[in-house]
């Protein structure tokens, strides 16, 4: 009997240390054993382009910027028909034409009270045979290459109506008696009632319309007399220039001027 109870407790004692151990084994596999967490939802994610920026603000009108009136600029009036009968003026002379500067100094004479008297050299028709003429071209008076000096002097004196008038003045009787007066050869002819080397008021419209000539002519070379009219018809005014060989230049000058033989 004593020993099936010794047997009987050896079981109750394995049968519990089996479920002691089974009991240790479940306590560890609850523990480590941990349930999956569940999946969180998926997200749905959209690219969308960003709106553009707003338009910058206009910039504030300028305060000299006035704002434009919407009234209409008045239509212009057609303008007066001119009269066909008016006169056309004369055409100008090519001769007159030149882009010369003036000189920058033109002497200037003054008038004396009790000058010294001088005679008058006043040339004949026999004289004045070889004296170059406006249009003669040729002979001394300078006709080459355009330049046709005595014409354009002889114009431009007569459109000066002092001109004359002062030659009158001083060699009326000379120009009465059909004779050229001789008024610069080589220099001024000295005048009665009048200062200085020449007859002041021709000799100053005569320079002033050399000084005007187009360099090229000025410089052309002539040989002998030139002959002047101041208007046309028979007893004329005339006067004489020259002598010699000479340049146009050389009357720009009342001393120094190259006298000829």
């Amino acid at each position: 009997m004593a020993h099936w109870r010794r047997r009987g407790r050896k079981r109750i004692a394995l049968v519990v240390s089996i479920g002691a151990h089974v009991a240790a084994v479940a306590v560890l596999m609850a523990a480590h054993v941990t349930p999956p967490m569940p999946e969180p939802p998926s997200v749905i994610v959209t690219l969308v382009d960003p709106p553009p920026p707003p338009p910058p603000p206009p910039p504030p009108p300028a305060p000299h910027d006035a704002p434009k009136s919407p009234v209409k600029a008045p239509t212009k009036l057609p303008s007066p028909e001119k009269p066909k009968d008016k006169p056309k003026a004369a055409p100008r002379s090519p001769l007159r034409e030149t882009k010369t500067p003036p000189p920058k100094t033109v002497p200037t004479l003054v008038a004396s009270r009790d000058p010294a008297p001088s005679p008058v050299i006043g040339l004949g028709e026999s004289e004045l045979q070889g004296a170059a003429r406006a249009g003669s071209g040729s002979g001394g008076g300078g006709g080459g290459d355009g330049c046709d000096m005595v014409r354009l002097l002889q114009e431009g004196l007569r459109k000066n109506p002092r001109a004359r008038a002062s030659l009158m003045r001083a060699h009326s009787a000379t120009v009465g008696a059909g004779r050229a007066p001789l008024v610069w050869s080589g220099d001024w002819a000295r005048v009665t009632g009048e200062e200085g080397d020449g007859l002041a008021g021709l000799r100053e419209m005569i320079m002033m319309e050399v000084a005007f000539a187009p360099a090229a002519c000025k410089a052309e070379p002539v040989r002998g007399l030139v002959l002047i009219s101041l208007n046309d018809g028979p007893g004329s005014a005339r006067f004489v220039l020259g002598g010699g060989h000479w340049k146009w230049s050389d009357l720009l000058f009342a001393k120094g001027a190259r006298r000829g033989g």
